[in-house]
């Protein structure tokens, strides 16, 4: 496959080829195979992200800042469940997506405790909760670019504006701290060692 995808890069048919829906193991076993074979790399990966689906932070945010890749965000909303327009004992609007199609998959507590977080910061900002959600990938450093998906030209001006949105350092934190992954192994062992390490050395 990858032979393949250098002979369209070569042949001028693509500038760069990008991956989807990949573990980290398998990026990096890939970027591995393309240098030592001199094959044009992956240069982007698609990922789902959002503020209630942070998987990607555990292991493909930190290998596609190491290996310079760009990050492109699909499902930015959760397939609309951070619009704001849901509420946890409610079917949710009619004719909306989510009604109709449950994805991506989403701990839903976890994603309704983000957007009551978002409620407040949306109201003083006089903007959407949707607007609040994206803004805050936005002000993520390893994010290239977010790829929405609106369903009517109000959604579609609505997500725009987001990037207008500026979010304080106080409401990142808070909304860092509702959204935060519960910790997993090796990430917590690692921070464990890493805080031990940082120490200064005792001095008799």
């Amino acid at each position: 496959m990858l032979g393949a995808l250098d002979d369209l890069v070569r042949s001028g048919k693509v500038r760069y080829v990008g991956l989807c829906n990949l573990a980290a193991w398998q990026v990096m076993k890939a970027l591995a195979v393309s240098e030592r074979r001199g094959y044009a790399r992956f240069e982007s990966v698609q990922a789902y992200y959002t503020i209630a689906g942070r998987d990607l932070e555990r292991e493909l945010v930190p290998l596609v800042r190491d290996q310079g890749l760009g990050l492109m965000v699909c499902s930015p909303l959760a397939g609309g469940l951070l619009s704001g327009k849901y509420r946890p004992d409610e079917p949710g609007p009619a004719g909306a997506r989510r009604t109709t199609f449950d994805f991506p998959l989403v701990d839903r507590p976890r994603a309704f405790r983000c957007v009551e977080a978002m409620r407040p910061i949306a109201a003083r900002l006089g903007v959407s909760v949707a607007q609040v959600a994206l803004a805050w990938l936005l002000a993520k450093p390893w994010v290239t670019t977010v790829i929405i998906g609106a369903k009517t030209d109000a959604q579609l001006l609505d997500n725009i504006a987001a990037t207008k949105v500026e979010l304080s350092a106080e409401d990142l934190k808070a909304l860092e701290e509702v959204s935060a992954l519960p910790p997993e192994y090796p990430g917590w062992m690692l921070e464990l060692q890493g805080a031990y390490r940082a120490k200064p050395p005792v001095k008799n």
